[in-house]
């Protein structure tokens, strides 16, 4: 795990409690996970540069389907998220420019890993 996502997670710990460190590993962005909580905003989201829909519609399908996951923004502006339990870059031209209702972090990828779209959360003080 990279350093500054394990700072960010040990920081959540600590001001947080253990219940929210017991939530972060739950959002390691497995496909599925946490998108029928979030269906209805995420239908709303559009890919950026295309117009065309982030989230398919179900957390079954080869296509895109949005989950919640933990992210962070590198020093040099590269946003990395979890994804399917792997640290990955998120490529800047799936960055969504808005917050998810909830702050935190989201990815629309498919089940081969292709990302569709990312929302970065908001810091956490």
């Amino acid at each position: 795990m990279p350093r500054c996502a394990l700072v960010g997670v040990v920081s959540a710990c600590v001001l947080f409690g253990a219940s929210t460190f017991s939530l972060a590993l739950a959002q390691d962005g497995h496909n599925g996970q946490g998108h029928a909580e979030n269906h209805d905003w995420y239908q709303e989201l559009k890919q950026p540069g295309t117009g065309l829909s982030c989230c398919n519609g179900t957390s079954n399908s080869v296509e895109g389907d949005c989950r919640p996951t933990r992210a962070y923004l590198n020093d040099d502006g590269m946003w990395y998220a979890l994804l399917n339990g792997r640290w990955v870059p998120v490529p800047p031209r799936v960055v969504l420019r808005q917050l998810a209702p909830d702050g935190s972090s989201h990815i629309c990828a498919s089940k081969s890993g292709m990302i569709y779209c990312f929302l970065g959360g908001s810091p956490k003080i």
